[in-house]
């Protein structure tokens, strides 16, 4: 009887995989134009129940904490596939921006609506720790190099890059600035920040 059964969980498996998939690209796309969005227009527009979304996030902070959750995943994934440890640490560090600013740039609307999620600074902290463990890694790795000041404190200059970016989304955010246009200010404020040779 349970061997009849088996092929029926990864179906569920997946079913609640594409259930959850819908459910995060829809709050991103509905709370991007209404911050206010409640939990059966993003339902509504997943094409699901309430009741489903329900079954997967107990709450609305839940759901924008899973939302928060999946875009520094995206980021992440983003730097680590912009090889920030190979070669020159100025080429590096000009993938690493444009990486990353793909992924917070779709994002950018809804940046204000999930910071909710994480109200203490302790928390804000935690979710940007390994962002800014691969920042530090890439400015002690320049200065070492010789390619960005080493007068300035590491920890500092992933503080002014993760400064730039939240800048960055927020001008989007408010249509003060186009993401292409704020991707290239990025391109061009970063490595001076970190005072790049020839910058």
């Amino acid at each position: 009887m349970s061997g009849a059964q088996t092929p029926s969980h990864p179906r569920r498996r997946a079913d609640a995989q594409r259930s959850v998939a819908a459910i995060l690209e829809a709050a991103v796309e509905l709370l991007a134009q209404r911050p206010d969005a409640s939990m059966s227009e993003i339902a509504r527009a997943a094409g699901l129940t309430r009741q489903t979304v329900y079954a997967h996030y107990a709450s609305r902070e839940a759901l924008l904490t899973a939302v928060a959750e999946r875009a520094r995943q995206q980021a992440l994934a983003a730097i680590d596939a912009a090889a920030p440890g190979d070669g020159p640490p100025e080429e590096a560090l000009d993938r690493l921006i444009a990486a990353w600013w793909e992924t917070v740039a779709r994002h950018a609307r809804v940046l204000g609506t999930l910071a909710g999620a994480y109200p203490s600074d302790a928390e804000v902290r935690e979710l940007h720790a390994p962002i800014v463990e691969r920042l530090e890694r890439l400015a002690r790795r320049g200065q070492r190099a010789g390619a960005f000041d080493r007068e300035l404190p590491a920890d500092w200059m992933a503080a002014a890059f993760l400064g730039l970016m939240h800048a960055s989304a927020e001008q989007v955010a408010v249509g003060r600035v186009e993401a292409e246009a704020a991707g290239r200010a990025l391109a061009r404020a970063v490595p001076r920040a970190w005072g790049a040779a020839g910058r």
